[in-house]
């Protein structure tokens, strides 16, 4: 009898272990920026400066360890990592342990974050590779809604540092999936990618490409032109996110609980909203050219930037256009990059090429929320005009993405070609 094939297990793994590892932290930490800024006496700069510093101090941690070690050991260290950090960010006293909290999330970000999940999605699917992807990041958002909701609810129960504490226990739940159910690639269990009974023709050309160097991405517009969009539109996005509670208090939302509501019902529905968007870019990344899906993606994030500024305390219905259209383009943002990238460089050259761009999206979406903070304070603590050079930014990402070529060069397609019947003649 023909075994059933095991990859959709696979993506209910990853939908789990990728929403507990990155969307459950990553879209509730920025909850807590207001308390940490008032029980420490600390201004927003400093507030949004402790994830920028840790980036530079932990980048190193994707080209040096994720592509020499198993994905799914990489899962388990990575939330080990995050579920220190969230114990110390509810302990810590000082600034320097402000960011030595930062260090050891970045450090488990990077560990547990997109890559690996990305890895394993890649090689357990190349047909249906854009519904996978999109299916695992669903988890992001489903995941990190839960906590949308916990921490609001914690937070009015007890101390800011209690609610803290709980929710980094709950990191630890992917330890069992990524250690009992998840599956480095098919060979391990002695399966082929989507299932296939034989290799077929196409994935055995695939199989012979060398991994490119990082001295051929260098040389090639299409990595700068990725990278470039990707940073922008990323930063920009995380800056909506990071600065999102602060905003709504400048628009009037001045009481505490009052500012834990909005701030979750926004996220909510900005990360249910995705979900949407991840469905159906995943599902026209694999029916139309990759590129145009990402350039329209991008765009729509710029566009839904300024209807941040719609939602005031006497118009609260808002935040549901706002969550709509926001969240609808960051769904589809975060899950074309690696597709995209296998399309530009191959997926033998994967790995490397999203352990040079991870590292600078990252850079991009802590340090631009730094520097909005900064921009804001010197435009005197006006944030509409520090939030249109958001949406400037986010307008020059998808620039970016529109001079990207749509298929990769002739001379890649002809090395490929070359490996296939050289491997036909031995």
């Amino acid at each position: 009898m023909k075994k059933r094939f095991y990859g959709w297990w696979i993506v209910f793994a990853c939908f789990l272990t990728f929403g507990v590892s990155t969307g459950f932290p990553y879209y509730n930490i920025a909850f807590f920026f207001d308390y940490f800024r008032d029980d420490h006496s600390w201004p927003i700069q400093f507030v949004t400066l402790g994830a920028p510093i840790a980036v530079l101090l932990t980048i190193w941690a994707g080209p040096a360890i994720v592509p020499r070690f198993s994905p799914r050991l990489l899962i388990v260290v990575g939330t080990g990592l995050t579920f220190g950090a969230f114990q110390w960010f509810a302990r810590m006293q000082s600034q320097w342990e402000y960011y030595g909290a930062w260090c050891l999330y970045m450090l488990g970000y990077f560990l547990a974050g997109p890559i690996p999940h990305q890895i394993i999605i890649s090689n357990w699917f190349k047909e249906k590779r854009g519904r996978a992807m999109g299916i695992t990041y669903v988890g992001v958002a489903v995941i990190g809604s839960f906590g949308n909701k916990l921490g609001p609810y914690l937070a009015s129960r007890m101390h800011y540092t209690e609610a803290l504490s709980i929710m980094g226990f709950l990191l630890l739940l992917a330890w069992p999936l990524a250690i009992f159910v998840l599956k480095d690639k098919p060979q391990d269990v002695g399966q082929l990618p989507d299932g296939k009974e034989q290799p077929v023709e196409t994935t055995a050309a695939v199989a012979v490409e060398p991994a490119k160097s990082f001295a051929f991405l260098l040389r090639k517009p299409a990595f700068w032109f990725l990278l470039i969009g990707s940073a922008a539109s990323i930063g920009s996005i995380a800056a909506v996110n990071f600065h999102m509670k602060f905003v709504f208090e400048s628009q009037g939302f001045k009481d505490q609980a009052m500012r834990d509501q909005i701030w979750g019902t926004a996220s909510f529905w900005v990360l249910w909203s995705s979900i949407a968007g991840r469905l159906l870019a995943g599902y026209l990344a694999d029916k139309l050219p990759r590129k145009y899906v990402m350039l329209v993606t991008y765009l729509v994030v710029a566009i839904a930037i300024p209807s941040l500024f719609l939602v005031r305390p006497e118009q609260t219905g808002f935040v549901y256009l706002f969550a709509l259209v926001f969240g609808f383009a960051m769904g589809a943002d975060y899950m074309l990059i690696p597709l995209m990238a296998a399309d530009q460089f191959g997926l033998a050259t994967l790995a490397r090429a999203m352990s040079a761009i991870l590292p600078t999206d990252t850079i991009a979406q802590f340090w631009f929320p730094n520097f909005i903070a900064r921009l804001r304070d010197f435009l005197g603590g006006d944030y509409h005009a520090a939030m249109m050079a958001v949406f400037v930014t986010a307008f020059l990402g998808a620039i970016a993405i529109g001079l990207l070529p749509r298929h990769r060069s002739t001379d890649e397609a002809l090395q490929l070609q070359d490996a296939q019947r050289a491997r036909a003649k031995s």
